[in-house]
């Protein structure tokens, strides 16, 4: 590995799919893609091309043929591998930044998080979200006192998700790769509530699946009740089964000195503010959403997170999300998904490879 704070980051994707290319259109800004890897070679091999970045079918073949040559693996393949890319990546010495969900257990985000204390390397999560303009300056005023105690939050993830989303990459939709609704459709959201409100203590949630009952192993729509370690309550409602297009990702927060909602479709408008000798101004203007077809993703922030993990390596900045937080999310969801009670409740074989999924 080089010297990073002296010469440009070499990156490697492992993964070549749809999001793997949002972090491609931002490496060249940051450093230089030097590897590609995908078990699908002809998608690592048009990856690769514009940067000429060496291609690779697995990612042991890529850490053991080009791991000096590379200072950060970007994991980007389907959820329930991004644990064993990642310790792989680390233990070859190279730093990492995992995709959403850092993974689809806490065991395995600890074991992710060890790994890269025993090598001495940053593990970077993405939680792009938090660059959004009224998000981050809800934050900020969270953070100054200018709501004082939260006392309640409701979160709303009302998005579409056709069966040819899930029919086009067959790992979605499945229990051991995907994982749920909550990990791969709004792991981002569950992260704002932490990040914002603090930890959860408890939980309780109904689940059901009404319209992918061919298409995934898990629910499409869910509603949960929380009770956060700061004592505030919360509620969550989240569903892919909004008709035909996205609808609403949305998060309001009742507090003792102001009540605020981030609304439009990706948490990327300030539609609700009155806050007691305050008020949010001045936000830039956000970032258009992720596009893939017939659907639409999360905003595109991954600019910040490059930017993020580029000063963190060359000047000892601050990581904006670290492993901790990663796991923090992925703790949240579990016990949310521990507590579901499904109606009617699913078959033996449905259940088995459910609870086998999550422990």
């Amino acid at each position: 590995m080089s010297n990073v704070a002296d010469s440009p980051v070499r990156f490697a994707i492992v993964g070549c799919g749809r999001i793997a290319n949002r972090h491609a259109e931002h490496v060249g800004r940051f450093g230089k893609l030097v590897a590609t890897c995908d078990p699908a070679v002809d998608r690592a091999e048009k990856m690769a091309a514009p940067h000429g970045a060496q291609v690779f079918s697995s990612v042991e073949q890529m850490l053991t043929v080009a791991s000096g040559d590379i200072d950060l693996v970007s994991v980007c393949s389907p959820n329930g591998l991004h644990a064993q890319h990642t310790i792989a990546a680390l233990r070859s010495g190279c730093h990492v930044l995992c995709e959403k969900p850092m993974a689809l257990t806490a065991d395995d985000c600890g074991a992710m998080i060890q790994a890269a204390e025993r090598a001495n390397r940053r593990l970077f999560v993405v939680k792009q979200n938090r660059f959004n303009p009224p998000v981050a300056a809800l934050k900020q005023a969270i953070d100054e006192g200018r709501l004082g105690r939260i006392f309640s939050v409701q979160l709303n993830c009302f998005w579409n998700r056709r069966p040819d989303y899930y029919l086009n990459d067959p790992w979605k939709g499945t229990a051991d790769m995907d994982g749920g609704c909550l990990y791969t459709q709004f792991s981002h959201f569950i992260d704002l509530l932490y990040w914002m409100v603090g930890d959860v203590t408890a939980a309780q949630a109904f689940a059901d699946n009404f319209f992918h009952q061919d298409t995934v192993d898990f629910e499409d729509c869910g509603v949960v009740a929380l009770r956060f370690r700061n004592g505030a309550l919360g509620s969550i409602h989240f569903t892919i089964n909004s008709f035909q297009k996205n609808m609403e990702g949305s998060l309001t927060i009742f507090a003792e000195k102001g009540t605020v909602k981030i609304g439009g479709q990706y948490l990327n408008e300030l539609e609700y503010q009155i806050i007691q000798d305050f008020e949010i101004s001045g936000l830039a203007p956000g970032k258009p959403a992720n596009q893939y077809g017939h659907y639409v993703g999360s905003m595109s922030n991954h600019d910040e997170v490059y930017a993020n993990l580029v000063d963190v390596l060359k000047n000892d900045g601050v990581i904006a999300t670290n492993g901790y937080e990663g796991l923090k999310t992925v703790e949240i969801i579990e016990k949310i998904y521990e507590s579901v009670r499904w109606n009617p409740a699913p078959s033996k074989s449905r259940f088995e490879t459910l609870s086998l999924a999550r422990t």
